[in-house]
């Protein structure tokens, strides 16, 4: 045991790659990384902070399908169960991806964007078109409305005012 610029004494002598990661072990004459007591230390001991909130897990709809296939591939006795020990899942996620598989719902998450997916509507197409087409049709009865605005106003000015049309029915 040495001590080097006032460090703390090596207390342990540890093989190369399992080293803490302070970056500032040394590798001794016999081929170990050596360790101060604190770095020791900070191996030893887990860190006590909790999160407040746990992380919630995502998988992709790739995944998803991945493990709905892989199951319905399993023939013996207890082999999901293996599965699912092995992927770390619940059942109960299994049998929700299952239906989602069936009914088809994994081919729309493909895009795999967390959050709510926005669902459309069958008829938000045409809507959409004839919204557009209103509009035009209301740029069309202004520009028409200002010609015939004119036209009153040349008329009257000429000394021939126009006869105002009865209104149609609806306006």
């Amino acid at each position: 045991m040495r001590k080097s610029n006032d460090e703390a004494m090596v207390v342990a002598n540890v093989p190369q790659g399992l080293s803490v990661g302070d970056g500032e072990n040394r590798v001794g004459r016999n081929g170990f990384e050596e360790r101060t007591s604190d770095q020791v230390h900070k191996a030893l001991i887990p860190d006590p902070q909790v999160d407040s909130r746990p992380q919630r897990r995502h998988f992709s709809a790739a995944y998803k399908a991945r493990i709905v296939e892989e199951a319905e591939r399993c023939t013996q006795l207890g082999e999901v169960g293996a599965l699912l020990r092995r992927e770390g899942l619940y059942s109960s996620n299994l049998s929700k991806w299952r239906e989602q598989y069936r009914t088809g719902a994994l081919d729309a998450l493909r895009d795999d964007k967390r959050g709510r997916k926005a669902r459309k509507h069958p008829l938000e197409d045409e809507i959409a078109r004839l919204r557009k087409e209103n509009a035009r049709l209301s740029c069309r009865i202004e520009r028409a409305e200002a010609i015939i605005d004119i036209q009153k106003k040349v008329a009257a000015m000429l000394g021939n005012p126009l006869t105002s049309v009865e209104p149609i029915a609806g306006d």
